[in-house]
């Protein structure tokens, strides 16, 4: 067999040009934009959900804390406005008697942390409304706390990201448990 004379076959030797370079580099330069942006926006949305679990998380465990203080207590010793409060806890001994009592005292300092007696117990704290207000045992709300005392609303609001808004919100009412018993 012999091959017909003029047919060649041609060869493109040339490779890529320049603008099929810089083509190809700016789509793959947007495509790598895009990731990074995309992956970047989920780091952030990602720390941002720690912080704000986080904070909820101290939340609750500052309610949780000041509720069962409270909820043990005979009855309010001071209030000294609607962002402090006094307590006077009974401590009882191994056979259950009581031994003596103690106070705590939970105040909103700096507009910003609520303390108990001297240590923070947590920050962050928007104060736009009453931290604590107080009730009677007939549900009626007391100006000038006193003895009658029997309930107290607590309402937290801490505020995450410091835009002057609550992220946070916690609500509750405690009943003095031991109230009125003479304790």
């Amino acid at each position: 067999m012999k091959m017909k004379k003029g047919i060649k076959l041609k060869i493109n030797r040339k490779g890529f040009s320049l603008i099929e370079m810089m083509v190809a580099l700016g789509i793959l330069s947007l495509i790598i934009i895009g990731l990074v942006t995309f992956f970047s926006g989920g780091t952030r949305a990602w720390v941002t959900g720690q912080y704000q679990l986080e904070a909820q998380r101290n939340a609750r465990l500052a309610m949780d804390r000041m509720v069962k203080e409270i909820r043990g207590g005979k009855n309010i010793i001071s209030v000294s406005s609607d962002t402090s409060i006094t307590v006077l806890i009974p401590h009882f001994d191994a056979d259950g008697n009581i031994d003596s009592d103690y106070a705590v005292t939970y105040t909103l300092i700096d507009d910003t942390t609520i303390q108990r007696d001297t240590n923070p117990l947590i920050e962050n704290v928007l104060t736009g409304e009453a931290i604590f207000k107080y009730y009677n045992s007939n549900g009626i709300e007391v100006i000038s706390p006193d003895s009658t005392v029997s309930k107290i609303h607590i309402n937290l609001k801490v505020d995450v990201d410091n835009d002057e808004s609550p992220d946070i919100t916690l609500n509750t009412d405690v009943n003095l448990r031991n109230y009125g018993y003479g304790l």
